[in-house]
């Protein structure tokens, strides 16, 4: 006598996973004897059964669940917040997101080092350029421009200030010579 083939989930031989070639599923059905086919179609309908059962018993609890969020004045808006909030928390728990984390800070601090060191560079580039003989000599003559624009000033001032100075000569003598212009 052969020794029964179905042991229930532990069962030994293959079983067809879904998409699998419906003419394989066929040829197996044609090996197992009536009796064991009869065992497994009340396995199957057990099976079944059981999922029927479980399906009625999570919609009754998703009802449950829905009647008392309704009594908490819990709405979808909050739900989604919550979910929201909790999937954040979630993600920045995660490793990856820890080690990203990290790495951008990391990458933050050694670009605001590097930005500093390039004003600190750029800051005594002006400074050398300001110091040197070439811009000398242009402060130099917007100081004589000045000093003959403006009438006699005591020399002085930062440069900005000699700028908006002879800016401002220059504006006062075009103004003069359009009106003189407009009496002739």
């Amino acid at each position: 006598m052969e020794p029964p083939r179905d042991q229930g989930l532990l069962r030994s031989d293959s079983i067809p996973e879904v998409g699998e070639d419906a003419a394989a599923t066929v040829g197996m059905a044609e090996t197992f004897s009536e009796e064991e086919q009869d065992e497994l179609r009340k396995e199957l309908a057990k099976v079944e059964e059981e999922i029927q059962t479980l399906s009625q018993v999570l919609a009754a609890k998703e009802k449950h669940l829905a009647e008392i969020k309704r009594k908490l004045g819990m709405n979808s808006l909050q739900e989604l917040k919550q979910n929201i909030t909790k999937s954040w928390q979630d993600v920045t728990s995660t490793t990856a997101y820890k080690k990203t984390s990290e790495t951008l800070s990391q990458a933050s601090q050694k670009a605001s080092a590097a930005f500093s060191s390039v004003g600190s560079v750029l800051t005594k580039k002006f400074e050398d350029v300001r110091n040197s003989p070439t811009f000398k000599s242009f402060e130099e003559k917007v100081e004589n421009l000045k000093s003959k624009v403006g009438g006699r000033q005591p020399a002085g001032g930062d440069f900005g200030e000699v700028l908006n100075s002879a800016a401002n000569a220059s504006a006062t003598e075009t103004i003069a010579e359009q009106t003189q212009e407009e009496t002739h």
